[in-house]
C-alpha cells in the first residue's frame, strides 16, 4: 500500500513534535514526512487539510463478548466498532463464556484477531473459570499472550488470592487490573446510592464498595515487590484521593476513568434509565469533579470507554433487572474532547498521553513512533468538526448509550494501521 496524507497537522507529544507535514506511507512503513512535492505513482492520497494526525488511540478496556454472547458484540464488529472511534488497538476483558482462563481459549480469540486493522490484544483471568477461589494457570497464560490479568466484572475478593495474583504477575512485570468492587457492600444494588436511589425506591451502592477494596489493594501492592497493580473505572471521590496519596508514596499504582464518570452523575438515570445503569454506578457530582480533578493533575493517566454491549431487549428490561454497561468505542474521542479538552481542563497532548501513549506504556507495548522508518500506526482527527451521535449507525452490534443524540466536537475521521486505513474526510 502507498498511501500519501498532505497537509497534515501531526502531533505526537512523545516525540515532541507539532508541526505539518506531508507523509508518505510505503507497505505500511513511513517512508518520508516533510513537503512532498514530486509525483509518487500508484499511491492513494488524501488532502487533510484542517485535520490532526497523532499515534493511534488504544481503548485497554473493551469487552468484545467473544467466546459465548456474540449476540452482543464479536472480535470482529468490537474491532469495527473501534476503527470507526477512532482507536488502532484494544484490550480486550476475559469475563466470557466461557472466561479466557486457560491458555487455549485465549490462544482461540488470539487467531481470531489476525490481520485486522485494528490492533486486538487481551487480557487473562485470575482466578480459574473467575470463581474467586483458586488462581489461575497465570504463568502459562502470560506466555500465551495476555497482556494483564484480571477478573473483571469481578474483583480478585480475597487478601490471600490477590497476594498469590501480585506476586506471580510481577515475576512477568505484568499488571493485575482490578475491578474494584466489594460484593457485600454491593449486596444487590443497582445503581449509586444517594438522593436519586432514595427518590426511585431502589437499593443504592456506596462509594464504600469501591475505595475499601483499593485501600486493601494498595497495602498488598506495597507488600509484594516489583507488583504493578491498576484501577478499572475508578468513579469515586476517595478512590481518587487514595491514588493520589500512594502515587505520592511512591507505590506502583495507575488508574483509568471512562467518559461517562466524568461527565454524568446519577440523576443521569432519571433521564437515560437503564442505559445510564453501569457499574461502578455513575456518582454524585462531587465524585464526578473529583474525577475530572485526577484526569487534570495526572492522577489518572488512562481514558478508556468499559466497551460493554448488550442487546435491546435487556436493556429494555426494568431497571433492577438490566444488565450494568454501555458501549463507548464510537464515542469516547468526541466526549473527551468536548468535555476535558475543548472546556480547557486538560490539553489535546494530555488528551493523546491518555488515550495512546500511556495505555501502551502500562501494558508494555512498544510506543507508537511517528517518524520516519516507523510502522504506520495514527488515528486522524477533525476536531474543528461537530457531530451529532446518531446510536443507530453504530458499527457495534449493541447501540446502548446514553449519549444518544448528543451535540460533540472532534470527529474522529480515520485510522491507519497494519497496512490498512480506513478513512471517512
Amino acid at each position: 500500500m502507498h498511501l500519501l496524507l498532505r497537509n497534515c497537522h501531526v502531533i505526537s507529544p512523545a516525540e515532541n513534535i507539532n508541526g505539518r507535514f506531508d507523509i508518505l506511507i510505503v507497505n505500511g512503513v513511513i517512508n518520508r514526512m516533510g513537503v512532498i512535492w514530486q509525483h509518487v505513482r500508484e499511491v492513494i492520497q488524501y488532502d487533510l487539510a484542517g485535520k490532526i494526525i497523532v499515534p493511534g488511540f488504544f481503548d485497554m478496556h473493551v469487552h468484545f463478548r467473544e467466546p459465548g454472547q456474540e449476540y452482543k458484540e464479536d472480535i470482529t464488529t468490537g474491532s469495527l466498532a473501534a476503527a470507526h472511534g477512532g482507536f488502532t488497538g484494544v484490550m480486550t476483558m476475559p469475563n466470557t463464556n466461557p472466561p479466557v482462563d486457560s491458555p487455549e481459549i485465549l490462544s482461540a480469540n488470539i487467531a481470531k484477531t489476525k490481520d485486522h486493522l485494528v490492533d486486538v490484544y487481551h487480557s487473562a483471568c485470575a482466578s480459574a473459570g473467575r470463581k474467586g477461589e483458586v488462581m489461575a494457570d497465570i504463568a502459562s497464560l502470560i506466555k500465551a499472550g495476555a497482556l494483564a490479568i484480571t477478573d473483571d466484572g469481578s474483583p480478585i475478593a480475597g487478601d490471600d488470592l490477590m497476594k498469590q495474583v501480585l506476586t506471580e504477575t510481577a515475576k512477568f512485570n505484568k499488571p493485575v487490573v482490578q475491578h474494584c468492587e466489594v460484593m457485600s457492600i454491593t449486596n444487590g444494588g443497582i445503581m449509586n446510592e444517594g438522593e436519586v436511589s432514595k427518590k426511585l425506591g431502589v437499593k443504592g451502592i456506596k462509594n464504600s464498595s469501591e475505595y475499601e477494596i483499593i485501600e486493601r489493594d494498595i497495602r498488598l501492592t506495597k507488600e509484594v515487590k516489583d507488583s504493578r497493580y491498576h484501577i478499572q473505572h475508578i468513579s469515586t471521590k476517595e478512590a481518587v484521593e487514595m491514588v493520589r496519596k500512594a502515587k505520592a508514596d511512591k507505590a506502583n499504582v495507575t488508574a483509568e476513568a471512562c467518559p461517562h464518570h466524568f461527565i454524568l452523575n446519577d440523576e443521569a438515570i432519571l433521564k437515560y434509565g437503564t442505559n445510564a445503569k453501569m457499574n461502578p454506578p455513575l456518582r454524585t457530582q462531587s465524585d464526578v469533579d473529583a474525577v475530572i480533578e485526577g484526569l487534570r493533575d495526572g492522577t489518572i493517566e488512562v481514558i478508556c470507554t468499559d466497551h460493554a454491549p448488550h442487546a435491546a431487549d435487556e436493556k429494555s428490561l426494568p431497571l433492577d433487572k438490566a444488565p450494568f454497561g454501555i458501549v463507548g468505542l464510537e464515542t469516547a474521542i468526541g466526549l473527551t474532547y468536548t468535555y476535558l479538552v475543548d472546556k480547557g481542563i486538560i490539553t489535546l497532548e494530555d488528551m493523546i498521553n491518555k488515550m495512546s501513549v500511556n495505555p501502551r506504556r502500562l501494558l508494555g507495548l512498544k510506543d507508537i513512533s511517528l517518524s520516519e522508518g516507523s510502522p504506520a500506526n495514527l488515528t486522524i482527527l477533525d476536531v474543528n468538526r461537530s457531530w451529532k451521535v446518531n446510536a443507530s449507525e453504530f458499527h457495534s452490534k449493541s447501540k446502548n448509550t446514553p449519549f444518544d443524540g448528543w451535540e460533540l466536537k472532534c470527529k474522529p475521521v480515520g485510522i491507519v494501521n497494519n497496512l490498512q486505513h480506513l478513512i471517512n474526510i
